[in-house]
């Protein structure tokens, strides 16, 4: 083929190309119909057809609110048969009850000193339902949650601050859980004199595995900051490493509080103390701790005698039912304090013992209250049942 022949066709003019279309396309329709193949009518009634698109609903409000209730249940997990309500007198009194029906007639037939036996014995809880934590959530009633499983596990571990330098203690605690690698959240209490932080477990974990874990963080971040002490926490939730006879352990108030919550307080917050705008968002988005990593921690920790209040094991002494009074000779050697330390400290022996703190680094007054805690028996009666 002529390699120029492709240069001497001419072009077509518009109106060639469209006569040539309409002669091509008579052609083809003649040929459809002496083979019998219908010819779809040219009329808009059949047009190409078009590439659908599957619609997306929309999500209604409804829908809405369920996906963020069962999101918050999913959190904020305790005990579902039986939950508390707060209740608030006209002197401006305040606490939290649980929600029951109680058999009066039996209470008011037994002797006053055993009416809280009988009223233990008879009364009947109301469950957890959705319902209430939407009542919750709206602003119809604030609600508080047992943590303690009947059977001595927890689905999360809140750590209490209440003093005036709870910002400073909360950071210093979140430092110690990235350290760890564990995943926490800052939430600013009801009156915004405190706050709450969550750790959330992917499974119920026995309490006390959640409670030492909290005092191994509590112990690392003392470490680095010693002002936070063993007062400057209220408290660990669950309160109990088991279940207290005829008791359901110690309630915390759930996050989220209607009212609270246009003032900036029981709200998720930042380290700047910012709010998170979208707290449902934040909440989607809040990792859980595997509870494996808990208990490899937790063993690691135990294993070196980095826990204030546990000890290895005290299974096979004589001594077993007073830890305080055996020596601290069951941990492993205490590594040597780096740094400078002064050559002497002033000490005052009184009602109490008074170290002065000036010139000492944080760990050396972390060891010292390490030490005093460790021969106090209250401690340990408080670290199981407080």
């Amino acid at each position: 083929m002529n390699e120029n022949a492709s240069e001497s066709l001419p072009f077509e003019s518009p109106d060639e190309e469209t006569r040539r279309l309409r002669e091509e396309n008579a052609r083809l329709r003649r040929a459809l119909t002496v083979h019998g193949i219908p010819i779809p009518p040219l009329s808009p009634a059949n047009p190409l057809p078009a590439k659908t698109v599957e619609a997306i609903p929309l999500e209604s409000k409804e829908d809405r609110a369920r996906k963020r209730i069962a999101l918050f249940r999913s959190l904020f997990r305790g005990r579902e048969d039986v939950y508390a309500r707060r209740w608030e007198s006209a002197d401006g009194r305040s606490g939290y009850v649980p929600v029951a029906l109680k058999d009066w007639k039996a209470i008011n037939r037994s002797r006053p000193e055993d009416r809280k036996r009988v009223d233990q014995k008879t009364r009947k809880f109301f469950p957890l339902t959705d319902a209430v934590v939407e009542d919750h959530l709206l602003g119809n009633a604030t609600i508080g949650i047992y943590p303690l499983l009947p059977d001595e596990t927890c689905w999360f571990l809140a750590v209490d601050f209440d003093k005036k330098t709870w910002e400073y203690d909360s950071f210093a605690f979140l430092a110690t859980c990235q350290q760890l690698n564990i995943p926490a959240a800052l939430e600013r209490s009801r009156s915004g004199k405190g706050g709450h932080i969550w750790i959330f477990f992917d499974r119920a974990l026995p309490a006390i595995t959640a409670r030492k874990l909290g005092c191994l963080i509590l112990t690392q971040t003392m470490e680095r900051r010693h002002q936070i002490g063993l007062d400057s926490y209220d408290r660990f939730f669950p309160n109990q490493d088991t279940m207290p006879k005829g008791g359901l352990g110690n309630l915390i108030a759930l996050p989220l509080q209607f009212t609270p919550r246009k003032s900036g307080n029981s709200v998720f917050i930042d380290t700047d103390l910012h709010l998170f705008p979208d707290q449902w968002q934040f909440l989607s988005t809040i990792r859980r701790l595997p509870a494996s990593a808990a208990d490899e921690i937790v063993a690691e920790a135990q294993r070196k005698g980095d826990l204030i209040g546990v000890r290895i094991s005290i299974a096979d002494d004589e001594d077993a039912q007073d830890p305080w009074t055996l020596p601290p000779s069951r941990k492993r050697k205490e590594q040597p304090i780096e740094g400078p330390l002064p050559e002497r400290v002033q000490v005052v022996r009184s009602n109490l013992i008074y170290v002065e703190k000036k010139d000492l680094p944080p760990a050396m007054l972390n060891r010292v209250l390490r030490l005093a805690a460790f021969q106090n028996p209250e401690f340990y009666k408080a670290q199981a049942m407080r």
